[in-house]
């Protein structure tokens, strides 16, 4: 199957998944101590961020809103996405909402997401894909592990991710949206959070570490005060269709809203689309 899905942004076509074909980080001190944030004043902050998956899965449920961004020869694109994910049930739903033309008029419906352990499910995929239908995506096979591929991080994989921190320094206490966070800033490595992950997020993250550019991903996180992520930002690098050079991508998460309820149901094996999907077609 081919997963890549492709529209217009300007002259330039952009790959939602791979983001492959365009062209074109930040590090702290593992000793720096922090205040609270979920733990205890003195915590280290790289033993106190490789919590925060686990304190996200006695939470259970919050809304979310994630980004992705990519430099697209000169021109900034960015992909937005927002709905609900149940960390203990590693199950989301993301409505995502692809860039658009120049003109100011979009060029593809909506694109509904669903987010399960080693699966990404899409609808209103384009590409030949009948409008009724989803596409279903092993998340294992994909060589970003499904860290953009759909245009969005899995908010449950981007916590995951921070199981793999190397380097974290405790940038001190702000406000978002309303909220007082804690903010740290580090780096994390792919495989070492592989290695710590969950079933669900485990081979999908093994995927990720070979198939990036580095293995390492520089990040932001603002944590409240009960170590729950307010936001994360994370840093992506790949190599190109070409294979010179490197893509850098940009994903943000903001969460929200928790215990909010979240009920999602997959598609049947009936509605999967098994057909093969056109190479490079706009979806509009």
């Amino acid at each position: 199957m081919d997963r890549r899905q492709h529209w217009r942004a300007g002259k330039t076509a952009v790959t939602v998944g791979l983001v492959i074909g365009l062209g074109a980080g930040a590090t702290g001190c593992g000793g720096a101590t922090a205040e609270g944030a979920g733990g205890t004043p003195g915590d280290n902050p790289v033993t106190l961020l490789k919590r925060t998956a686990d304190t996200l899965r006695a939470t259970r449920t919050s809304e979310a809103t994630t980004s992705l961004e990519m430099a697209t020869g000169g021109t900034r694109v960015t992909i937005r996405g927002k709905g609900v994910y149940d960390y203990d049930k590693q199950f989301g739903r993301l409505t995502v909402v692809l860039p658009q033309d120049p003109a100011g008029a979009s060029e593809h419906r909506p694109i509904t997401e669903l987010l399960a352990p080693g699966a990404l499910f899409m609808k209103n995929r384009g590409a030949g894909v009948p409008a009724d239908k989803w596409v279903r995506v092993d998340t294992a096979t994909l060589s970003d592990g499904n860290l953009v591929t759909g245009g969005a991080t899995d908010p449950f994989a981007a916590a995951e991710l921070l199981r793999g921190t190397r380097t974290a320094t405790y940038l001190g206490r702000t406000e978002l949206a309303g909220t007082e966070v804690r903010h740290y800033r580090g780096t994390a490595d792919l495989a070492a959070a592989a290695r710590s992950a969950s079933a669900g997020n485990r081979a999908s993250l093994t995927a990720a570490a070979k198939g990036f550019a580095t293995a390492e991903v520089p990040f932001d996180v603002y944590l409240d005060d009960q170590g729950r992520i307010r936001k994360l930002r994370q840093r992506f690098s790949f190599v190109n269709d070409s294979g010179k050079g490197t893509v850098a991508v940009a994903s943000t998460t903001l969460l929200y809203g928790f215990g909010t309820p979240v009920d999602v149901k997959l598609p049947r094996s009936e509605d999967i689309y098994a057909g093969r999907i056109a190479e490079n077609q706009p979806t509009h």
